[in-house]
């Protein structure tokens, strides 16, 4: 790998503002932001496009055997194409889903991951980047903060988008995803040894994305 790659790990609970963070950062250091999530997108538009059931195994694989993806300028390729404008719909969203539940295609899509961290330098963020995908990243922070902080991010988020939930219901369902988070038996959420924990608690973007920055610096010098 030449010296000029780096490889940028962000990992944290729900709520604590991971991609928001990354792609700032990105478009700072002009690398490639990774959207794992855009990834099972991706596939699952792949599946619904080529008449590919996620109960037929053996059909899965196939589909998997000869399926690239790759991201530049903020685009996603799939095969070769940019499929970006095609992915965010709420049926990719629930094909995501059940993608991600598809041991092989979590697989595949670390197996691609790898490959990209290989050959550029990138940032990606996730839940366990730094723990199991790129376990050797230059660059390993654990973004988090406060169970409140989180919650009311995410319910300010909501009534942007006229959703009824209230606080206390936003604030329940953060902690539910970081008890399952944290408790699953596939690679759970935890901060990796060698990562530098950031509480954002009290944080505005900017002041994150500069401590960010400062960390890079100081890990790639």
């Amino acid at each position: 790998m030449s010296s000029d790659i780096y490889r940028i790990a962000i990992d944290g609970p729900s709520g604590a503002g991971k991609s928001t963070i990354a792609k700032a950062v990105a478009k700072k250091l002009n690398i490639d932001y990774i959207d794992t999530g855009a990834m099972y997108r991706a596939i699952g538009y792949k599946m619904s496009v080529c008449g590919v059931y996620p109960e037929n195994q053996e059909a899965v694989n196939s589909m998997l055997a000869v399926t690239d993806i790759d991201f530049d300028d903020g685009c996603i390729y799939l095969d070769g194409r940019d499929v970006s404008d095609h992915i965010r719909t709420p049926e990719m969203s629930m094909m995501a889903s059940v993608c991600s539940t598809i041991p092989e295609v979590r697989e595949k899509l670390v197996e691609i991951q790898r490959g990209m961290a290989e050959r550029k330098s990138v940032i990606m963020d996730g839940r366990d980047i730094g723990t199991n995908v790129l376990t050797d990243a230059e660059v390993k922070i654990y973004l988090t903060a406060s169970d409140e902080e989180r919650a009311q991010r995410r319910f300010l988020e909501l009534q942007e988008k006229g959703d009824p939930q209230t606080y206390d219901e936003v604030l329940e369902d953060i902690r539910q995803r970081d008890h399952n988070d944290m408790t699953r038996k596939l690679n759970p959420l935890r901060k990796a040894e060698d990562a530098v924990e950031l509480d954002t608690t009290g944080m505005d973007i900017d002041q994150v994305v500069d401590r960010v920055l400062e960390i890079v610096a100081e890990k790639t010098a």
